[in-house]
């Protein structure tokens, strides 16, 4: 299963989702994660909360949403990007509402960090 994981700067929500698929998949299954408007860099915040389980973000870049991307992927996760998310025929999507951790305060971020975490454990334990 290749799983594209989407949210408006793709600087904080989608890549601590497409690092902790990827840790959990071990192989199984693929991860993306892009924008819609992305920003110049992952959410220090983010870094800092995703390097206290052993994650490093510190080199990835936000990508911006491309035709690949919708072409590579079999299911969409949304989070929190509303209308400027695609909706495109053939492709499973499933939308998590969850708040934007940029300039959140480290608790705030740790709380949205694992809640994306519980959230990534369910859909790996759903595509086994």
């Amino acid at each position: 299963m290749r799983v594209l994981f989407v949210c408006v700067q793709n600087a904080g929500r989608s890549q601590m989702a497409q690092a902790l698929f990827e840790r959990g998949a071990a192989d199984r299954h693929e991860a993306r994660s892009a924008g819609t408007n992305p920003a110049t860099r992952v959410h220090p915040e983010v870094v800092d909360a995703m390097r206290e389980l052993g994650v490093d973000l510190s080199a990835r870049a936000p990508h911006r949403l491309d035709p690949d991307d919708i072409t590579w992927t079999d299911l969409v996760v949304t989070m929190g990007c509303g209308d400027a998310c695609p909706v495109l025929p053939g492709k499973r999507y499933v939308d998590w509402n969850l708040e934007d951790p940029a300039g959140r305060a480290p608790d705030e971020v740790r709380t949205i960090r694992d809640d994306i975490e519980r959230r990534v454990g369910a859909l790996l334990a759903e595509l086994r």
